[in-house]
């Protein structure tokens, strides 16, 4: 892979792949609610084939940092690229994975038509499911270990469960990049063990995973890159490069203490 050298804000160089050799590419991406920036001014680059975890205190921007690169919430500024593409020309290629408390369960709707509903780019204007379709869903479900779950109603299912069935309505797009939204937050132990080991396979398969992230201590584990956020860019890379305690206190100030730092597994790959 081809690297570029940029010089950071403090002094430092760096590298970063080329917008040529990166799945998604950020530009300066300012996002405000009112007269107050959510996210300014950020630039990221993630690399195909990667694994990376969006960090950051409460109300830095993190998911107003995936909102706004896939237009959800209207940008002030800022230019994405997929595969060097504009969003428009490439949105088929992402996948994005919501926060589970941001969905209505109450929408009366069965398993196998939430998944389903990941294939609306394919379908066609009379959005007519063939048998095809069908068993491409239940595939994905398979995946997540939800099949047997096709014709259960999504909102009688457990927390953990749902957050399964979104997973799989993103993986029966087939895309090239995943964007989740805190995918662990609320599930059980068994259910975030499940979710790693997908991600994990997508990663080994070429595919580009960014997920908005709380848990530090399990950030060594998880991924291999780090983009920290706090409203701005604090920093980015590798997790030997960016997950680093002088980027964590930056990050985060005095809401982290330093003892908390110390006891991270820094840089783990």
């Amino acid at each position: 892979m081809m690297t570029a050298e940029l010089i950071a804000r403090d002094g430092r160089l760096i590298t970063t792949p080329q917008a040529e050799d990166a799945a998604l590419t950020v530009r300066g991406l300012t996002v405000s609610y009112g007269a107050k920036p959510a996210v300014f001014s950020v630039d990221a680059t993630f690399p195909a084939g990667s694994m990376t975890a969006i960090v950051g205190p409460n109300g830095a921007g993190k998911s107003t940092f995936l909102k706004g690169l896939l237009g959800i919430e209207t940008p002030l500024s800022g230019e994405v690229r997929v595969f060097g593409r504009t969003m428009g020309r490439a949105r088929r290629d992402i996948a994005y994975v919501p926060q589970r408390a941001s969905v209505d369960w109450d929408f009366p709707a069965r398993v196998i038509d939430v998944v389903e509903m990941g294939l609306y780019g394919e379908l066609g204007l009379l959005r007519f499911v063939t048998r095809g379709h069908r068993e491409k869903a239940m595939a994905a479900l398979d995946r997540v270990g939800m099949a047997d779950f096709a014709e259960r109603q999504i909102g009688q299912l457990s927390g953990g469960q749902q957050q399964r069935v979104f997973l799989a309505r993103a993986l029966a797009q087939e895309a090239r990049i995943y964007l989740l939204d805190e995918p662990f937050a609320g599930v059980d132990a068994a259910t975030e063990r499940a979710i790693v080991e997908v991600l994990r396979l997508l990663r080994a398969e070429g595919r580009t995973v960014v997920a908005v992230h709380h848990d530090l201590s399990t950030v060594g584990d998880y991924f291999d890159r780090v983009l920290l956020l706090n409203v701005r860019r604090i920093a980015e890379g590798a997790l030997a490069e960016a997950f680093t305690p002088q980027n964590l206190q930056a990050a985060y100030g005095g809401r982290l203490a330093a003892t908390q730092i110390d006891e991270l597994r820094l840089g783990a790959g």
